[in-house]
């Protein structure tokens, strides 16, 4: 069977880039992504540019664009965002070939170190700054994290279509059905507000140099508590991740107040994002990019590991939060 990337070629790439007026020098050099299809460009005198060519039928033009004014104005906030190019009309969003893409400068740099306390501070300050941002507004057309798209709706999603193993199933089936009762419980009793987060924050999304963080990647940009941007970057045993999480908050709370009963959310969000990952694998299965870069997914062996982390979760639902000042 096709696949709708079966025909993004590498001319394909260099007609769409020249669409917009520049000249490739034909250096195409594809970057690890699988959602979407991401590229390095080569632009005759010019610094290279990264062109990300979205997955089809995934996002909406709205959805698309809503991100890249979030990203746009935090750029022009002076943060260290990673905005789109935009062309002398001033648009971001591009369609060639049946393909909507969209253009980015180069950045530079490495993953920060999650045992750096001085990063993580760093880290913390933009943040914050993102986050005062985006209290000021709502996403339109974006989505919110919530327990159906990434927890019910992962859960049908891998029974309906018999990714587990006939064996799995029965634990799955009823251990699925608690960590969700679970998280609908913990969300019950928060206050948190949704606001514009980016979503996706963990370290390969945030690049380190020149004591700098930049931060990439916000496709996944969504409205979610503001604990979503800061527990992903947590590492380590409870007493790593609380002083992990308290250097980050001391430099968030510089720029933007933190309500520290969301704390409360981290597993939960972290239960959903276990689930949501494991539906992610099989809904792009039949991508072939999938099986290449993740031959390790849908074993048994897999969805073993998969209930025993489900079953550590819910356990850890069941303890105290950490606790931060």
């Amino acid at each position: 069977m096709q696949h709708p990337y079966d025909a993004l070629q590498p001319e394909t790439v260099i007609d769409s880039v020249e669409s917009q007026g520049l000249i490739c020098d034909l250096r195409i050099y594809p970057l690890n992504s699988y959602e979407n299809r991401v590229y390095q460009i080569g632009i005759e005198d010019a610094p290279a540019l990264i062109g990300k060519f979205y997955r089809p039928e995934r996002w909406s033009r709205e959805q698309i664009l809503e991100e890249h004014r979030f990203s746009s104005e935090l750029r022009d906030l002076d943060l260290s965002v990673v905005a789109p190019w935009q062309n002398s009309a001033g648009d971001t969003l591009f369609e060639h070939a049946g393909f909507m893409f969209a253009l980015y400068p180069r950045q530079g740099g490495h993953a920060p170190e999650t045992g750096d306390l001085d990063q993580l501070f760093s880290i913390g300050r933009a943040l914050g700054r993102i986050h005062q941002l985006g209290k000021q507004s709502d996403f339109q057309y974006r989505p919110r994290l919530d327990i159906k798209s990434y927890g019910t709706d992962s859960r049908q999603f891998l029974l309906d279509n018999k990714f587990i193993p006939d064996e799995l199933i029965p634990a799955y089936d009823s251990l699925s059905l608690d960590i969700l009762q679970r998280v609908e419980d913990v969300f019950a009793r928060s206050s948190a507000k949704w606001i514009r987060c980016h979503g996706d924050c963990h370290i390969g999304n945030i690049l380190w140099r020149h004591d700098t963080a930049h931060f990439v990647d916000f496709d996944d940009a969504r409205m979610a508590p503001a604990v979503q941007d800061l527990w992903m970057l947590l590492s380590g045993e409870r007493n790593q991740q609380t002083e992990q999480l308290s250097e980050i908050l001391e430099g968030y709370r510089e720029f933007c107040d933190f309500d520290t009963a969301e704390i409360q959310l981290i597993e939960a969000l972290r239960s959903l994002r276990l689930m949501q990952y494991s539906a992610w694998l099989a809904r792009r299965w039949s991508d072939p990019a999938f099986p290449k870069a993740f031959p390790w997914f849908n074993t048994e062996r897999y969805w073993a590991e998969h209930i025993l982390s489900l079953r550590e979760q819910l356990a850890a639902m069941q303890e105290p939060s950490l606790q931060v000042f």
